[in-house]
């Protein structure tokens, strides 16, 4: 993967909203073993990934006001012993407790000076088993990259012999004064903008042909894109849920898996996707949850991220989605005919205009006051009721450091949302995380009993 050693406007915007704590963006990805790793073997792993990966030895330093995106420095202080913790699970060692162990992991707020990542290894489970909990903040990676990122500490077979060798070499880079800093800041943006100005000097000759060509066209499409935008920012402070609006910087971890296969059996009888079928359960079990509190509601806010890696982008770190927020129909019973308004209306949202200037936005966001920007991003996010989101995970068997992996659940944030419903496929089962925030969803049993009611209906047609 090619690392810049800059985050993009998008990333900065993420980094700097969480002035409000409620809007942290802490990825939690729990990996179950069938065995405990061998500690020398996963220390050695990890030590060389730490080499080959340049963002695990990274810490953000922000520029002087706020000039250009924060820079990724190498931190001249790194210490791996803080970033990897060895504990043995409570109480009985089953599912429940290394998850009730997960939550205060996630909770806990980044130390800003230091790279942000932390691996927890969970010994002690029931059976002889074990767990990982990887804590890492969201502008280090989406999803996709998450899994690309973490591939170094894998192997594809239990009995596979450690690298040999030395060591690979550290990452290069060294730590700028505030001097260094701001002209490196000032170079940037001068670079950024010449950029802008060539792209805009290219395209301005096809505009005006097309204006001279198709006024009317030209037109309509200008009104789409800033039509577009309008949606895009258009506040929404209050949640549509009548049931689900209290808010904390508490979570709750549960988890469910659903087979694959069947998943993608049900979306193909209404020629959909993974991702509609996955969906479409979810806001069943939405719509059931709302019933068992007496409240009928024909639609709920959701946020959901669209993966945009393609071509150049495709192996480059760090983000590389773009956030669509739209209602979502939960009130649909007979889930085939709920299927389909979600593939049209999921179809509709990839194809917004103003998904693909999200970055140009976030920028102007991040030139102003921070409590400005943070107030007005953080009205978007607010009126979020769920988020929901969809990473494709190996094919493959994979080991780590003797041990099998048995499955991934992965945790998004909720950056404001009372629930984050996150898929994660890997081999034949898409294994579900589902994080809610107990202000919102106090009785979290009766939560994941209605959305595994909703994937019933779903898979049974």
């Amino acid at each position: 993967m090619r690392f810049e050693h800059r985050m993009s406007d998008s990333d900065a915007l993420m980094w700097h909203i969480e002035k409000d704590p409620l809007l942290r963006s802490t990825i939690t990805v729990v990996w179950w073993l069938d065995a405990p790793p061998d500690r020398a073997r996963l220390e050695d792993k990890i030590e060389r990934a730490t080499r080959l990966i340049p963002r695990l030895r990274q810490r953000v330093v922000s520029n002087p006001y706020s000039i250009a995106p924060p820079r990724w420095e190498v931190d001249p202080n790194f210490d791996r012993k803080f970033h990897v913790r060895w504990l043995e699970a409570p109480r009985d060692g089953g599912v429940r407790a290394v998850l009730d162990c997960a939550e205060p992991i996630a909770m806990q707020g980044f130390d800003r000076a230091r790279p942000l990542w932390e691996l927890y290894v969970i010994g002690g489970l029931s059976e002889d088993r074990a767990a990982l909990v990887l804590k890492l903040h969201h502008s280090l990676s989406d999803g996709v990259g998450l899994v690309k990122m973490t591939a170094a500490l894998v192997e594809h077979a239990r009995d596979a012999e450690p690298p040999q060798g030395p060591l690979p070499a550290l990452p290069g880079g060294r730590v700028l004064t505030q001097p260094e800093r701001v002209v490196d800041a000032m170079g940037h943006e001068w670079r950024r903008n010449l950029g802008r100005l060539r792209r805009v000097a290219g395209t301005l000759p096809r505009a005006l042909r097309s204006v001279v060509a198709d006024p009317i066209g030209a037109a309509s499409d200008l009104a789409d894109a800033t039509a577009s935008i309008g949606r895009l920012l258009r506040p929404a402070t209050t949640p549509l849920s009548p049931i689900m609006r209290e808010r904390s910087l508490s979570v709750r971890f549960d988890t469910m898996t659903v087979p694959v296969a069947r998943l993608k059996a049900a979306a193909r009888r209404v020629r959909g996707k993974l991702n509609d079928a996955f969906v479409a359960g979810v806001a069943g079990g939405l719509r059931r949850y709302h019933e068992v509190h007496g409240a009928v509601v024909p639609a709920l806010r959701m946020s959901m991220p669209i993966n945009v890696r393609q071509g150049d982008t495709a192996a480059v770190a760090g983000n590389q989605f773009v956030p669509a927020r739209f209602e979502v129909p939960i009130g649909i019973t007979p889930p085939g005919e709920r299927m389909a308004a979600i593939r049209d209306l999921v179809g509709r949202q990839r194809g917004e205009p103003a998904l693909r200037l999200i970055d140009e936005m976030a920028g102007l966001l991040n030139r102003l006051p921070l409590a400005a920007s943070t107030a007005l991003f953080g009205a978007m996010l607010k009126g979020i009721d769920f988020v929901t989101s969809n990473v494709p995970g190996p094919r493959f068997e994979m080991y780590v450091a003797g041990a099998r992996l048995e499955g991934v659940v992965g945790y998004g944030p909720l950056t404001g949302a009372a629930a984050n419903v996150t898929l994660f496929s890997y081999l034949d089962r898409a294994h579900l995380g589902i994080s809610t925030d107990p202000a919102a969803v106090p009785d979290p049993e009766a939560f994941v009993t209605c959305l595994a009611a909703g994937f019933d209906e779903v898979l049974g047609g």
